[in-house]
């Protein structure tokens, strides 16, 4: 008998109401998205506070700016999270139908587009209001993990996102998870706990990396430098991960002389990359060549 964890079925929505039929309901998923925003929030503030740890002694943005610049991250994120699982991952299908891209309550949000939409918002806001654009790139690589992280596990909290099986003690039986191969024993079918991986990873590893850098290290005085790492320790946690978890079955291909599907989302018996990998190999190169350029320019 293969051992295995029980998923621990936790409901995904903490709370939920009827009103007129309507349902209100509050979410996991949505708390974690909140409580990661508020969490940076209150990390970058202390980074502000604490001006040893800038260029100069002056930090070169206030309190005032990281209150506003928050509603513009939060639009950044949801808008270039939702508009880059359409672009990336709907092979298309708002072509037919354009009206999906909205329809945010059906699911559907991508890592990679909402650090685009950040991206995005960062360069707007620095412009608008004249401030160092690696400076205010560097805060955000401060409190970033703290949503990577929790919004992981909120992922295994929705039993979404899932690894491949796995006859490993540590693997996790979740609900409505494919058919297992014939191969396995009793038909068990445990898997990779794949969000947990991420949640250690991108949360809590580049977290710490991150702050001793700052903290310790002295990197906020080089500005674009921690910047650098984020996009390095992000995109090489993703794609390590990636190796463990089930990919995108809608990326489907021809099969190969062995009778493997070529596909980018991978099952057991499938080869090459997942879509993550392969929007996670610019975020690398992008990240070196930053961190290269930020500590020669120092």
């Amino acid at each position: 008998m293969i051992a295995a964890i029980p998923f621990p079925n936790i409901d995904p929505v903490l709370w939920s109401i009827e009103l007129g039929g309507f349902t209100l309901a509050i979410r996991w998923y949505a708390l974690a998205y909140i409580a990661g925003f508020l969490l940076a929030w209150w990390w970058a503030n202390r980074a502000i506070r604490a001006t040893h740890l800038w260029e100069n002694d002056t930090a070169p943005l206030t309190l005032k700016h990281t209150e506003d610049f928050l509603t513009w991250a939060i639009f950044g994120v949801i808008l270039g999270g939702r508009l880059g699982w359409v672009l990336f991952y709907s092979q298309g299908a708002w072509l037919d139908d354009p009206t999906m891209i909205y329809k945010v309550w059906e699911g559907g949000m991508s890592f990679h587009g909402g650090i685009l939409g950040v991206i995005v918002a960062t360069i707007l806001f620095a412009w608008k209001y004249e401030i160092t654009l690696f400076s205010l790139a560097d805060i955000l690589a401060l409190g970033v993990p703290f949503g990577l992280g929790l919004g992981r596990l909120a992922n295994f909290i929705n039993a979404e996102l899932w690894g491949k099986p796995t006859t490993q003690a540590w693997g996790v039986v979740f609900p409505n998870t494919p058919e297992c191969p014939s191969t396995w024993i009793d038909s068990v079918c445990a898997r990779h706990p794949s969000q947990l991986y991420e949640a250690i990873l991108e949360g809590i590893v580049l977290f710490v990396v991150i702050a001793y850098l700052a903290y310790r290290r002295g990197w906020l005085k080089t500005p674009g430098a921690l910047t650098g790492v984020f996009f390095i320790g992000y995109g090489a946690a993703r794609f390590f991960v990636e190796f463990f978890r089930q990919g995108d079955a809608q990326f489907t291909g021809p099969t190969n002389p062995w009778g493997h599907v070529l596909r980018l989302g991978q099952t057991a018996d499938s080869i090459g990359f997942t879509m993550g990998q392969l929007l996670s190999l610019p975020m690398i190169a992008f990240g070196t060549i930053l961190l290269i350029v930020a500590r020669r320019k120092k």
